[in-house]
Parts: structure tokens; sequence; C-alpha cells
């Protein structure tokens, strides 16, 4: 009877990935800052893509994509993300919580793949529903313009779904990146610096790097979001490769971190 109580107990305190990918889920939506990120990330592109769109006199925007113009505003979700991202990782070095929850799940990396899977999940569930809003919305003001365009039209929904997984892969980067650097600030300078600043500085270097700038990030992104494939961009299956390359790195970079230092 000893026995099998023993083994109830057991049971009922086992740790299992359910288990630690719902305490995931509930770390992340207990915490205000969640709250305020995700508003804050859908009434942005909201916002600017309506903006943007009633401002719009037709005269052109230099061929940009009708997709991509739409969604200027998902540049604030690029760094929104992102945030939240590291906040879910190095957040937790920070406060000194990443102890306890180590101490609940020993061998730890099943408490990594459990963050990136819930941030993917929230990432982009949030994006796709907002890119889903913000394109009909800004259509009704662009009705007449050259950039007018339909649900239907080709490319159009490949490119509102693309940009959500973009931004999802680029915030489960920012992610791995937390749990490298296990420092807020640091974690935010190397995502903006990657994203941001190293293309830019490649441009300027005396040698054509254009085809390894394409697959970098935000260029990545930029190519999952436009409706046509536009000269000198990656194909959108290339795109998304090349992104869910740069989270894999990030994760495996995070994950041998998490293996071989202390926390």
């Amino acid at each position: 009877m000893t026995t099998t109580a023993s083994v109830a107990i057991t049971s009922a305190h086992r740790v299992t990935p359910y288990r630690v990918l719902r305490s995931e889920w509930h770390k992340l939506w207990t915490l205000r800052s969640t709250w305020i990120n995700l508003a804050a990330t859908a009434v942005l592109t909201l916002g600017m893509g309506a903006g943007i769109s009633a401002a719009y006199d037709g005269s052109g925007e230099g061929g940009l994509d009708t997709v991509v113009f739409v969604l200027l505003g998902t540049q604030f979700a690029t760094i929104n993300l992102a945030v939240l991202g590291i906040l879910a990782t190095a957040g937790e070095y920070s406060t000194g919580q990443i102890r306890a929850t180590m101490t609940a799940v020993p061998r730890r990396l099943p408490v990594l793949w459990s963050k990136a899977a819930v941030l993917a999940a929230v990432a982009f569930v949030l994006s796709l529903w907002t890119n889903l809003l913000t394109f009909p919305l800004a259509q009704f003001f662009l009705t007449g313009t050259d950039q007018a365009a339909a649900l239907s039209d080709p490319g159009v929904l490949r490119g509102l779904a693309g940009n959500a997984a973009g931004l999802t892969l680029l915030a489960v980067m920012a992610l791995g990146l937390g749990a490298v650097a296990r420092s807020i600030p640091l974690a935010t300078g190397a995502y903006i610096g990657l994203v941001m600043i190293v293309p830019e500085v490649l441009r300027m270097l005396p040698y054509a790097v254009d085809d390894a700038v394409r697959y970098f990030p935000a260029k990545a992104l930029e190519s999952l979001t436009a409706a046509q494939h536009g000269p000198g961009a990656a194909a959108p299956g290339a795109a998304l490769l090349a992104l869910t390359l740069w989270a894999a790195a990030s994760l495996a970079a995070a994950a041998v971190t998490l293996r071989r230092r202390d926390v």
C-alpha cells in the first residue's frame, strides 16, 4: 500500500514535456509586460497601416510591393516581439527566477524548447490575425490607387502569412540570444546589431555582398512579406529557410550555453 502511494505521488509530481510547456505558458501570460507588448504590437501595426494608407495620394512609392507597403507597421513588431522573446529568457536571469525554473526541471533543455514553442505560438497567431485585419482596413483607403489589391490577388495571402512566420522566427531567434547573453541590454543590442546594423555595414564593404545580405533577417523578412518576387530579392522559400536557420542557430547556441554554464 505504501509503495503504491509513493508511486502515485511520484507520478503526480513527475516532470513531463506537457507540464513544462504549461508552466511556460502560464509564466508568459501572467506578466503584465506580455499584455502590453502584444497590445502595442497589434495597435502599431494596425495604426500605421491605416495611417499611411489614408495619407497615400496615389503618386507611387517607387514600386513598393502592396503587402510590404500596408505592413510597414510590422517594423515595430520586429522589435516588440524580439523584446518579448528576450524577456522570456534573459528576463528570468535578471530576476533570479531561472534558479527555481532549473531546479524544477533539472534537464534544462525542455525549458528552452517550451519557451520557444510558447513564444512561437503566441507570436504567429497575433501577427497573422493583425495582418489579416490590417490589410483590408488599409485597402479601404487605397481603393483606386496603384496600391489597391484584394486578399484573393496572387501572392497576397502568402505575403501576409509569410510576414507572420518571419516575425515569429525573429522572435524565436531573439529568445535564443537572450538565453546566450543572459542580459536584457546585451541581448537587445546583439539583436538590433544583427538585424539592422550588420547588413548595412556589409553593404559598404568594397566587394559584392548582396547575395549574402539578402539572406540576413531583415531582408529575408521583406522577401517573405512581398506578394510579388522583386529583382535582387531572395525567393520566399529561400527566405523562409534562411530565417529558420537563423532561429535554429540561435536556439542551438542557447542549448549549448544552457548545458555548459551554471545558472
